[in-house]
């Protein structure tokens, strides 16, 4: 397996030569050169699996470069029962991703019963323990460098805290978070472990990250990588799900499930759009968006408009305030047919006039015949919709949960049988919550009081010569004789 930018300007690289990379050198984003295939008869027989088994053989296509008994292992050693049984009290702790349905052909797929309380602990458990591989492997030592809306953040310092080689430093948009969100980053007190709370937005930090990435001198001499979902691993992790959801939702493989997939920065459907390339039967991929409409308004219309700072609404579902879908490239990518220039040429009348319009181009007609739907949530739906899922099945979702499942309610066809993928545990939303419902949602234990725990993060402007000289100063840069920024 070989993968490509999406820029073209980029040598091809093995997965584990792009694990610690993200962006590639030329800016874009990597891909696989071709989608693996998998064959009917693969498909029957995973079907039977469990799921650390089922992650080992959907990893197994992308990372061949990882001895198969190596990968089974440390997907055994992560896909346990232990590490994904702080959801719901009524779950099947011994069942990872378990499908609960909420109403005839809607179906809620529970991502968010892992540390963090989010669905991307499913990725990112996994992403810690491939990193600690190849540096146990090679000795090295490896900085982390990452931007969060709200749920990656906590994810990534969960899964990486006292790894041995990796510190992690991430990026928040200060004041945009939820208290909870906002506890579970900065309560942490592990050495490796750096809050940087970025006065701006989280596209700031997105662009802040990629503004470094795109040092490639800084980048090779502070040995930075990042978590975010451009990381090809990230995305590769969270196919497995759609497969587990698919065997669960059906008898066979003969039948077509569609899944409604609330997104922000399009890593998470874009997983959806893989499987569908290798051969998983999925019927439409609906994406939900909330009050910052950037995707819905692309997939009605085609034109593809980013949102400045003054544009971007703080809304009560914040991991979904994004106004530059950073993995969206990644799908472009293949619409044009992997046409390397024009991407370029997308790309760059984006940066020069903040959008792009396809309904002029034949793309256009690829993007309607793709198999997206799209809508949009605003707050008064999101109550609408916890409160009657609530009423009708006793399952309480969180807000951007129920985005989707609006949406889903909104777009479903008849006969058509939807998987909706949870987001988070409510209980990260408490406020939000409380206002639907009027009691606050039951949380775990482990994270009774945690609002009240100590925290620490450092405040720094929207900057990335800012936040390079912080990293410097962190991991000696300048004390090794490269000087710092």
């Amino acid at each position: 397996m070989k993968y490509v930018s999406s820029r073209g300007r980029a040598p091809e690289e093995s997965f584990l030569g792009i694990l610690r990379s993200g962006l590639a050198p030329d800016g874009g984003l990597y891909l696989p050169a071709r989608y693996p295939h998998v064959a009917a008869a693969e498909l029957a027989r995973w079907r039977l699996l469990s799921y650390a088994e089922l992650a080992a053989e959907v990893m197994a296509r992308f990372a061949d470069d990882v001895p198969r008994e190596d990968l089974e292992r440390l997907c055994q050693a992560t896909y346990t029962a232990q590490t994904y049984g702080y959801g719901r009290p009524d779950s099947d702790a011994a069942q990872i991703a378990p499908l609960r349905w909420l109403a005839d052909g809607l179906g809620l797929l529970e991502l968010s019963n892992g540390p963090t309380l989010a669905f991307k602990d499913m990725a990112m458990q996994l992403l810690g323990a491939l990193f600690e591989y190849i540096l146990g492997r090679d000795g090295a030592e490896f900085n982390i460098l990452g931007a969060t809306s709200g749920d990656t953040g906590s994810a990534a310092e969960y899964a990486m805290r006292g790894r041995r080689g990796l510190r992690v430093f991430m990026l928040s948009p200060q004041g945009r978070m939820s208290a909870f969100q906002r506890a579970q980053m900065y309560s942490l007190a592990d050495a490796n472990i750096f809050n940087l709370a970025v006065d701006g937005t989280f596209d700031d930090c997105q662009d802040i990250v990629k503004a470094v990435s795109g040092d490639l001198g800084f980048k090779a001499a502070a040995r930075i990588g990042t978590v975010n979902s451009i990381n090809w691993a990230r995305v590769a992790a969270q196919v497995v799900y759609y497969f587990r959801g698919y065997f669960a939702a059906t008898e066979n493989n003969a039948e077509t499930v569609s899944f409604c997939v609330p997104s922000g920065n399009f890593g998470n459907i874009f997983a959806g759009w893989v499987a569908r390339q290798m051969g998983l039967p999925v019927g439409r991929l609906i994406l939900a968006t909330n009050e910052n409409n950037v995707l819905d308004e692309f997939f009605r219309s085609g034109c593809y408009r980013v949102r400045g700072a003054q544009e971007t609404h703080s809304t009560s579902s914040p991991s979904m305030d994004i106004s530059k879908a950073s993995n969206f490239e990644r799908y472009v990518a293949d619409i044009v047919g992997r046409d390397a220039v024009a991407v370029r040429e997308l790309w760059w009348e984006l940066d020069a006039r903040g959008r792009f319009d396809l309904r002029p181009m034949p793309f256009w007609r690829r993007v309607q015949d793709s198999g997206f739907a799209s809508g949009h949530s605003t707050h008064a739906d999101r109550l609408v919709t916890i409160r009657s899922v609530q009423r009708d099945s006793g399952v309480v979702i969180d807000p951007h949960t129920a985005d989707g499942v609006k949406v889903a309610r909104e777009l479903r066809q008849p006969g058509e049988k939807i998987v909706c993928l949870e987001t988070a545990l409510p209980a990260k939303f408490e406020a939000t919550i409380v206002e639907a419902l009027g009691v606050a949602p039951t949380r775990p234990a482990a994270y009774a009081g945690i609002e009240e725990r100590p925290q620490r993060c450092h405040v720094v402007p929207a900057d990335a010569a800012c936040v390079k000289r912080y990293l410097a100063e962190r991991i000696g840069l300048a004390a090794t004789g490269v000087p710092a920024p």
